[in-house]
This record gives C-alpha cells, sequence and structure tokens, in this order.
C-alpha cells in the first residue's frame, strides 16, 4: 500500500509539472521581437507614402526608365531617358533643358523647372520606383540601403527634410500643384515611422521592376 500511495503521489507531481509548463499565448499584433507595431507608427507611413506618390515625387522616381511630368504624371516628352547616372543621355542631358533655379513664373506655364542639386533621376543601380509600387514594398525599399543609395536613417531623414530637390516639391514653380500637405507635417510623420522601428505593413514584397 505504502508503495501504491508513493507511486500515485509521484504521478500527481509529475501532471501538475506538466500543466504548468504550456508554452504562453501568442501576443496578437507581436512580432519577433514580442513587441506589437505601434499603430501611429504605420498610420505615420501611409501620410508619407501619400507624398512620395504624388506627382511631384513620382514623376523622378517612375517605374520605367523615362521620367514622368505633369500634374497627370504622364511620360516625359522628347523621348527623355534615364541615362547612366540618371542624368540623361549623352545628347540630351536633363541640364539641356533644367538650370538651377525654377523659370520666373513670367515665363508662364510649362517652362522647365529647375533646382540648385541639379535635376536628375535616381541612377539605374538603385531607381527607387514610387510609381505604383504597394505601400508594404514601398516602405521595405525606402529603408533597404541596398536599393536606397546606401543611405542610412539619418541620411534619408535629411534627404526628405533638407535636399534641395526633396523640397522643391513644395515650390515647384508656376503652373505646378505642390505638394498637399505641409511640409512639416511630412517630416513628423517621417520622424515618427523612423522613431518606431521604421515599420512595414504586411505584405508580399516584390523586386523592383
Amino acid at each position: 500500500m505504502q508503495i501504491a500511495r508513493s507511486l500515485l503521489a509521484v504521478l500527481a507531481l509529475a501532471a501538475a509539472s506538466c500543466s504548468h509548463a504550456q508554452e504562453p499565448a501568442a501576443v496578437p499584433g507581436a512580432g519577433s521581437s514580442g513587441k506589437s507595431t505601434p499603430p501611429q507608427a504605420l498610420a505615420a507611413f501611409e501620410t508619407v507614402r501619400g507624398v512620395l506618390q504624388s506627382p511631384r515625387c513620382v514623376n523622378c522616381h517612375p517605374a520605367g526608365d523615362q521620367p514622368l511630368q505633369g500634374d497627370d504624371s504622364h511620360v516625359h516628352l522628347q523621348f527623355v531617358q534615364r541615362g547612366p547616372e540618371g542624368k540623361g543621355v549623352p545628347g540630351l542631358a536633363c541640364t539641356t533643358c533644367h538650370g538651377k533655379a525654377n523659370p520666373p513664373d513670367s515665363y508662364g506655364e510649362h517652362m522647365p523647372p529647375g533646382v540648385s542639386s541639379g535635376w536628375r533621376l535616381p541612377p539605374p543601380e538603385h531607381r527607387m520606383v514610387f510609381a505604383g509600387v504597394s505601400s508594404h514594398d514601398l516602405c521595405e525599399q525606402l529603408k533597404d540601403t541596398r536599393r536606397n543609395g546606401g543611405k542610412d536613417g539619418p541620411a534619408l531623414l535629411h534627404h526628405m527634410s533638407e535636399d534641395a530637390i526633396t523640397l522643391w516639391g513644395w515650390k515647384p514653380g508656376y503652373g505646378r500643384k505642390p505638394v498637399q500637405l505641409p511640409h512639416e507635417e511630412f517630416v513628423r510623420a517621417f520622424k515618427t515611422w523612423q522613431d518606431a522601428g521604421s515599420p512595414c505593413a504586411p505584405g508580399a514584397t516584390a523586386s523592383n521592376p
């Protein structure tokens, strides 16, 4: 009888140990780090995306090797091409028509705009396509140093907040609609997204076309 009681006690102890060894339940919305993505960070990136996929940005970040132009983002006339450095092809460089500043308003509409840093597209090695990509793919591409020209977080923030060619989008010259969101709000949203770890919405990642 004593042996039977001892055996029952051992079995009861083993059962109790197993019941406490269960894996904890997964936290809904948690990533591999166990921390959930703040919804305000994803919302902030949607604000950023709205700017990056506006005509002022998309026109210089097209899917193909021809820039776009106009508020309707039609293919650039004169068969302009990206070229080996993003500055046009030999004989038809961007600087052929685009100067260091916008022409005076008195020149009227449809005049080639200009910017102090020089007019250009991203080079073919990292084309940074904004046109027609999903929120997820745009997000992943933007923070990938292999595809964004080697820009880390601070360099990306500088590009968005201080680079002349980015700021041009808010002062694009006569006859063009500027980016609708105030620049300071855009930068604030970008920093909110970065400060949260630059999270991306779920989705399948596709390589750049």
